[in-house]
């Protein structure tokens, strides 16, 4: 028995199979092999063709297939992972009208604040633990106000994962943690956020039903099993953003426990038991997938825009001829502190934990005598490390201690020096898995299809790969540095 996880990111999709009994994935591909499209009409848009999703999933799909030798049709039952905050809006024929407004799109920041301001701080912190920002919701009223004729059709609207389960099923349907990712839930009432809804002047029909994080949802359908070669009537089980989902595929569920991915876009989730919220909504909550009336989780959630990105951009414009490994190594040259050269890594749109600005990525203290490439990129790295713990300073003021940071073994964690500044600087343990979102979502699966009677069985093939201490030893020269870092950023939001 195979279970299928789904995660559908900004840069690619990626399909995994995990042994139902051994608890390992079996297969794993992802599809392009070269980064996603994002389309930018203007300064601060970012969109994608949610057709091409669906597409790039088929073709890993296949892959992953081969590559575990599998029989499709042994797959019992689907996990879907994907990129927050975006929105997907179809026509009664289930039939995309426009491009799908994603995460770091950046147009709709005044549309939010706005709201906020008109529904007041009681409300929106409250109700719904968030200021109503860059969102979902705010996204569909830009839409409202400057597409009215296109949201006139209008029948549903979705979250990306929402999007790929009508494919597999031609079912519509969402989640609690989904709608909260939209600040579309009111946490005190338990039920839609109506009064933002209404104030937006969008109609609640067009949300789709409610269905469990974990449970089946939907299954299958005929016409999808024919295109994918899978078996018609195959259980959809599980759903959850993709930070929602990392901290599960690293068994972070408790309070306390606090999960990291660094790819595009660099996030820190901690769990919390209590409903609290940040005054100035710099970092924000949402429904955990194991949240539920009875028993509160909620995960706290800090996002920085631009972490990989900023790494790709050096690669792609200025170390063009280098490999990542050997961007580390060059890096690795200069010492802790980048002889203070500091990088703003803030160049992928308006940033929540700077209280909605966008201040664009840049370059400060540059001496043309001292400092060459291997600077650079160690400043940047130390940047992106630098911007973590930053966040992390506002999380402790909710009241979460990150003592140990989980992460899997990818993207910016593949650094030794980006996780070395980070354990170092935060004065966290961090521990790295051989895990991502797509094996979180097919272990998420096995527990919604029933197969896995308790959550800590879904993890057994969970491998450990590297713990990584802070470097006691250099811990004057990483603060000295992180000070000197924060000096330059409160300077230039201010």
């Amino acid at each position: 028995m195979l279970f299928l996880g789904i995660d559908v990111g900004s840069s690619s999709v990626k399909a995994s199979l995990v042994n139902a009994e051994s608890g390992k994935c079996v297969g794993s591909a992802f599809y392009p092999k070269q980064e996603m499209e994002i389309i930018a009409v203007k300064s601060g848009w970012a969109e994608q063709k949610p057709e091409s999703w669906w597409e790039n999933f088929k073709m890993a799909l296949k892959e992953a297939i081969s590559n575990a030798g599998a029989n499709p049709k042994d797959i019992a039952a689907i996990g879907i992972s994907y990129q927050m905050h975006g929105l997907v809006v179809v026509d009664k024929d289930q039939q995309v009208l426009r491009p799908s407004i994603i995460w770091c799109d950046s147009r709709a920041v005044e549309i939010g604040a706005s709201a906020f301001e008109m529904l007041g701080k009681d409300y929106c912190l409250n109700h719904c633990l968030n200021t109503p920002g860059n969102f979902t919701a705010s996204k569909l009223k830009w839409v409202k106000d400057n597409e009215p004729q296109l949201y006139q059709k209008i029948w549903k609207i979705m979250l990306p994962g929402d999007y790929m389960a009508m494919k597999l099923s031609g079912e519509v349907n969402t989640t609690v943690s989904g709608l909260s990712e939209g600040i579309m839930w009111d946490y005190k009432e338990n039920k839609l956020a109506e009064r933002l809804l209404e104030h937006y002047g969008i109609e609640a029909d067009k949300i789709p039903n409610l269905v469990d994080t974990f449970g089946i949802q939907s299954e299958v359908s005929k016409a999808a099993a024919e295109e994918l070669g899978i078996s018609p009537g195959t259980k959809i089980c599980y759903r959850a953003g993709d930070q929602p989902n990392n901290a599960f595929s690293l068994n972070v569920l408790q309070p306390g426990e606090v999960a990291a991915t660094a790819g595009t876009s660099g996030v820190v989730y901690g769990v919390s038991q209590e409903i609290k919220y940040d005054q100035q909504s710099r970092v924000n909550s949402f429904a955990h997938v194991n949240h539920t009336q009875q028993s509160n989780r909620l995960g706290v959630l800090l996002c920085v825009n631009g972490t990989g990105i900023l790494n790709s951009w050096l690669k792609k414009n200025v170390a063009s001829n280098a490999d990542y490994t050997k961007i580390n190594d060059e890096a690795a040259l200069s010492p802790i502190g980048s002889q203070g050269l500091v990088v703003m890594p803030f160049g992928n749109g308006a940033e929540r934990v700077l209280g909605n600005k966008d201040i664009g990525a840049s370059l400060h203290h540059l001496n043309f005598n001292i400092h060459q490439r291997s600077h650079l990129l160690r400043a940047a790295q130390e940047g992106i490390a630098f911007s973590f713990q930053y966040g992390l300073e506002v999380m402790k003021g909710m009241g979460i201690n990150t003592q140990t940071i989980r992460a899997g073994y990818a993207n910016m964690f593949l650094s030794p020096i980006f996780r070395n500044t980070l354990a170092s600087t935060t004065g966290a343990t961090i521990e790295l898995f051989e895990t991502d979102g797509a094996q979180g979502a097919a272990r998420a699966a096995g527990v919604g299809f029933g197969y896995y009677k308790q959550f800590t069985e879904a993890f057994n093939g969970l491998k450990s790969l590297e713990t990584i201490q802070p470097e006691m030893n250099h811990k004057d020269q990483y603060q000295e540095a992180y000070q000197n870092w924060k000096k330059v950023l409160v300077s230039t939001i201010n």
